[in-house]
């Protein structure tokens, strides 16, 4: 049900369909760049041992953290640019 009482169309739930998708890809490619920022170093070089030892695991906590505030700012800023009534569009759709 949508936030006017009525049904959801096919293209209403297409574009929620996509949406979602592509904050998933995106936030997945982002996590993927930072985790390879913060934790390549390690992975690549012969660095010290505490700092070899704890640059993997800062690099998989910053990109889960990365995902998600990804994922949430893709889809709140999607919910907002929907019409808030039937019929209605923004000027420049």
């Amino acid at each position: 049900m949508t936030s006017h009482g009525g049904r959801r169309g096919q293209a209403e739930r297409d574009a929620i369909t996509v949406e979602i998708g592509y904050a998933l890809c995106s936030a997945m490619f982002a996590a993927v760049v930072v985790f390879g920022a913060v934790a390549g170093p390690a992975l690549l070089f012969d660095l010290p041992g505490l700092l070899e030892r704890a640059l993997p695991p800062a690099g998989a906590a910053l990109a889960t953290v990365v995902f998600f505030a990804r994922v949430v700012a893709v889809l709140v800023r999607f919910r907002r640019s929907q019409p808030s009534q039937p019929g209605l569009t923004k000027p420049d759709s």
